[in-house]
Order: structure tokens, then sequence, then C-alpha cells
């Protein structure tokens, strides 16, 4: 190991490689680091869509489950009125609940903003302040 003089013509040369291998295993870090980000997220959306699709199957087996208990209370109040007024009977009685979750939805989403108004209002703040940071 051969020792160098600080502030000798060796020095500088050596601490200009040493600039550059900093800056390249910065570099390299960086590129690593986003990798890894990445293979993150691609196995966080694996996840998500095993979650997703498990929800999908549990709404289809509900769907069928309320369809079915349908069937059974038309059958059920037909023992007592005859099976078309059951049938009408149901069919109404799920019309009014459609109607009531329909009106319910439609108010909601009129109260919906298209625009994200904080967002839009703190750039703005970022705008102003980039013009004139010393306010």
């Amino acid at each position: 190991m051969s020792t160098v003089e600080p502030g000798t013509p060796e020095d500088r040369a050596s601490l200009g490689d040493l600039l550059g291998e900093l800056t390249g295993d910065l570099s390299r870090l960086v590129r690593q680091e986003l990798e890894l980000a990445k293979a993150e997220v691609r196995e966080e959306a694996v996840k998500a869509g095993k979650a997703g699709g498990m929800l999908a199957a549990a709404g289809y087996a509900g769907h069928l489950t309320v369809v079915l208990l349908s069937f059974a209370a038309v059958f059920g109040l037909a023992e007592l009125i005859g099976l078309g007024w059951a049938a009408l009977v149901i069919a109404v009685l799920w019309g009014i609940a459609g109607a009531a979750l329909y009106s319910s939805g439609r108010a909601k989403l009129k109260r919906v903003s298209p625009k994200p108004e904080r967002t839009v209002e703190t750039l703005k703040e970022d705008v102003e302040w980039a013009r004139h940071p010393t306010k």
C-alpha cells in the first residue's frame, strides 16, 4: 500500500477517482432502489388483484343468495295468496328497494366534485410562493 502526501498530483487524481466511484455507486444505488420499489409494487398489485377477485366472487355468491331467498319468499307467500300474486308482491318490494337505492345514490353522486379543490388550492399557493419566495 502506497502512501500519498496530501496536496500532491497523485492525491488529486485519486480524489477525482473517488468522486467518480461515489457518483457511480450513488447511481447504482438509486437504480437498485427503483427496482426494489417496482418489485414491491408488483407484489402488492398481485395481492390486490387476488383480493379483488375474492370480493367479486363474494358479491356473486351474495347475489345468488338474494335471488334464491327471493324465490323462497315467493313460494312461501304463494301458500297464502297464490303464486302469481306472491311473485308480484316480491317484485314490487324489490322495485321499492331499487328505487330507494337509486335515489340515495343519485343524491350522493350530485355532491361529488370532479375537481380536486384542495389540491388545486395548494398548487396555486405553491406557484405563488415560487414566484415570490421571500413573502
